[in-house]
């Protein structure tokens, strides 16, 4: 058997069981949620509505964006925008869609941590969050590696 013929056996196997954990991820409890919540959110007439004006007002505030604060109308536009926004997340039916948006989230990110650390400890997993944890002494996660 040559080397090519060992990378290809050994890459349909990868892709197997990639499928494999595809399938997993699909029948999983927090996507079930996830998209149990997205079906109701574009059912719910009121939540379209809203999602139509916060589009309506973000695509003016994107307008006005353009020229900064300077803008006449930038402030205004701004505030109209986060009217909108806080109006729509004080839904319960989005609150609801938005939990389940980050477990779902949390899982593909715990998935993808797990691949690469098994790769490597360095490879850096990217992730939504916005205010990301640094593992590391300063975070309590040294692994003795840091001096």
């Amino acid at each position: 058997m040559s080397v090519n013929e060992i990378t290809e056996l050994d890459m349909s196997t990868v892709l197997l069981e990639a499928y494999d954990l595809g399938d997993m991820i699909n029948a999983s409890e927090e996507l079930h949620n996830y998209l149990h919540w997205k079906k109701e959110m574009e059912k719910d007439k009121q939540v379209q509505l809203l999602v139509n004006q916060f589009l309506k007002k973000k695509e003016i505030y994107e307008d006005c964006q353009r020229f900064g604060q300077f803008h006449p109308d930038y402030h205004s536009a701004l505030e109209e925008v986060q009217k909108v926004e806080h109006k729509l997340n004080g839904l319960e039916l989005v609150k609801n869609f938005k939990e389940a948006e980050e477990k779902i989230d949390d899982l593909l990110y715990s998935v993808s941590k797990l691949i690469a650390h098994e790769i490597s400890e360095e490879i850096k997993v990217p992730s939504n969050n916005p205010l990301p944890t640094v593992e590391g002494c300063g975070s309590g996660g040294c692994s003795g590696k840091c001096s």
